[in-house]
């Protein structure tokens, strides 16, 4: 019983202990995370499956047949007792699943962000800013259309070579550990799910496993993937592997690149008033607008705004529960990134 106490109390002052965020990056990221991710994603990429859903469907499984079990014996003794176990057993599942969670992956969300690295100045995020990159991401969608459709994307479940060495190029200028091994895309009994929440992707912080919705249009594919292993290189904070994987696919080739800017189209035409957005819009060419059309199509035949909005309510309060003080919000600060980071050629963000 004391070594169950201790393992709660254990997990709820990691939660809640204030730890400075260069310590987090100098010991836990570099130290501990990137060498343990390599190990962990060299073994799962090795199975076609999702560890995570085993683990998921056995923890499962062994907590309804101890509670079946619980109940049975309340029958007898009383329901006190059994309420108790149930309670403490669960406590203790959740305390040891959350330090698993911390070591394996979760420490990361209290890394420095990028921003605190790069050369970002808030003073250039302006609305004229935001203009300009809606013109470029116009020009460069426009341009890419005709190559990335003509050569094509790999299938779904396959680690795209051009895009891994983009991904360790990438990695190299923000400064990491360009060792990550990239995860191969893989589908998750949470698919469903995914499709009804309007959830493009997750990383499986036990296994570190990437998982991408099954109905994502290939095009959309290069880029989740990319934020995905952004994840798998550390960079917890969603507007931070935002920004990394649109760096990953500018890296990239043709189909990688359009996808990259198709993205950041569409974040940076929400970002802006009616008018300025509209303008942006009427410049798009015809195939760029017919593939943001099937992405929208695709959006309004799978998700059910319920479901959607019930998702995201939770990952917030996640997101918020680590740390991460924007919540879902963050997803959105990629504009920001782009915009208030300085760049040397080719999008090359300048550090401090």
């Amino acid at each position: 019983m004391l070594w169950r106490a201790a393992l709660v109390v254990l997990a709820i002052a990691a939660a809640f202990l204030p730890v400075p965020r260069p310590l987090v990056e100098r010991v836990y990221s570099v130290g501990v995370f990137h060498p343990l991710q390599i190990v962990i994603t060299t073994l799962s990429n090795s199975v076609p499956f999702a560890l995570f859903d085993i683990l998921v469907g056995v923890a499962v499984l062994w907590w309804l047949g101890q509670l079946f079990r619980d109940v049975s014996a309340g029958r007898r003794t009383g329901w006190g007792r059994a309420v108790a176990r149930i309670g403490i057993r669960t406590a203790t599942i959740a305390a040891a699943a959350y330090l698993v969670f911390l070591v394996a992956w979760g420490l990361n969300y209290r890394r420095v962000r990028l921003a605190d690295q790069l050369q970002f100045d808030a003073t250039r995020v302006s609305r004229d800013a935001a203009v300009s990159l809606a013109g470029q991401t116009v020009d460069h969608v426009n341009g890419l259309y005709d190559s990335a459709h003509r050569i094509g994307w790999l299938p779904p479940d396959a680690v795209d070579p051009a895009l891994a060495q983009a991904f360790f190029r990438a990695q190299r200028e923000l400064g990491y550990d360009a060792r990550t091994v990239p995860a191969r895309p893989k589908r998750t009994m949470l698919d469903l799910y995914f499709r009804r929440a309007g959830v493009a992707g997750m990383t499986d912080p036990y296994f570190l496993e990437t998982f991408v919705a099954s109905d994502l249009l290939p095009f959309e594919r290069p880029f989740v993937v990319a934020h995905e292993w952004s994840h798998l290189a550390g960079i917890a904070d969603e507007g931070d592997a935002n920004f990394a994987g649109w760096l990953t696919c500018l890296r990239g080739s043709a189909p990688h690149q359009y996808s990259g800017w198709l993205f950041l189209y569409s974040e940076v035409v929400g970002a802006l008033d009616g008018p300025h957005a509209q303008a942006a819009s009427a410049r798009l060419a015809n195939g760029p607008r017919e593939d943001l059309r099937a992405i929208r199509d695709r959006l309004l035949q799978h998700v059910s705004p319920r479901v959607s909005a019930a998702g995201w309510r939770v990952y917030d309060r996640y997101l918020k529960a680590n740390q991460v003080e924007q919540g879902a919000a963050s997803y959105a600060e990629v504009v920001s990134l782009v915009l208030g980071t300085d760049f040397s050629g080719e999008w090359v963000p300048k550090h401090r």
